[in-house]
């Protein structure tokens, strides 16, 4: 398998579960929508409140310095009051609305960002289905195997898997290190497997939060001077940041629908 194909496979999962982010971007820009709005009505109402408030206390001073002589508080001294009152709660208003627009749309930015990372979390636990499948595994071994090779070109390295893969990493080596030396015109190189330190093993279950390994193998020249990561995981992070423009774009799009 060249890079092609597995850069293939991979970006075939990624498209596998794209469909569901997309329901989960839609939703989430609805309910973020709904929330600013409610959010932005219960504002006005209560500010409406305050002046509806504001113009009984007024007509109350009004009503009492009625009863007073000699006291020039008039009608239009009222209005004019509350015409700044006004003035200075629309103010008020607007500042309100602008904080609760940003964060509403602080809000949808997040749930973008959420989203991406579920997307990756959904592409990294179908990885794992890839080694339910021994000879396409295998297969998928060999590919990486050789590829990691070509990039090195040295003819001496290390290679290191995880301690599940060692038997079926043994059992390609050689095929590899064949097809390497046919594809290069050069002498197979020698192929030293890591016993002692191995990658970390397969996530336990659906988790994903501790160290793990969905496969693959990374190949080091002897000095550790030059390395080559061929994990599924790495080459799914290559795909994930290729593909993350179009993502983003994508979603940016159904937020604004």
């Amino acid at each position: 398998m060249n890079d092609a194909d597995v850069s293939k496979q991979i970006q075939q999962m990624v498209r596998f579960i794209r469909q569901e982010a997309e329901e989960k971007a839609n939703e989430i820009s609805v309910s973020a929508e709904e929330e600013f709005n409610i959010e932005k009505l219960q504002i006005v109402e209560a500010e409406k409140k305050k002046i509806r408030q504001e113009y009984e206390r007024k007509a109350k001073q009004v009503e009492i310095r009625r009863k007073i002589p000699n006291v020039s508080f008039t009608i239009s001294a009222i209005s004019d009051l509350l015409d700044q009152h006004l003035d200075m709660v629309e103010s008020d208003i607007l500042v309100e609305y602008s904080m609760q627009l940003n964060a509403s749309r602080i809000k949808v930015l997040q749930a973008q960002d959420d989203i991406v990372n579920a997307m990756k979390d959904s592409a990294s636990k179908e990885l794992l289905r890839v080694f339910s499948d021994k000879e396409a595994y295998k297969k998928l071994l060999k590919g990486l195997i050789v590829q990691s090779l070509l990039r090195l070109k040295e003819p001496s390295v290390l290679l290191r898997c995880r301690e599940i893969d060692v038997g079926l990493v043994e059992s390609v080596l050689d095929e590899a290190k064949r097809e390497y030396a046919e594809k290069s015109q050069v002498h197979a190189p020698t192929v030293t497997i890591d016993t002692r330190v191995f990658l970390p093993p397969p996530p336990k279950g659906l988790d994903l939060h501790e160290a793990f390994c969905s496969g693959g193998v990374v190949l080091a020249s002897q000095d550790g001077k030059i390395v080559c990561e061929n994990t599924l995981d790495a080459r799914l992070d290559v795909v994930f940041r290729q593909k993350l423009p179009e993502i983003r774009k994508h979603l940016l799009g159904n937020s604004r629908a």
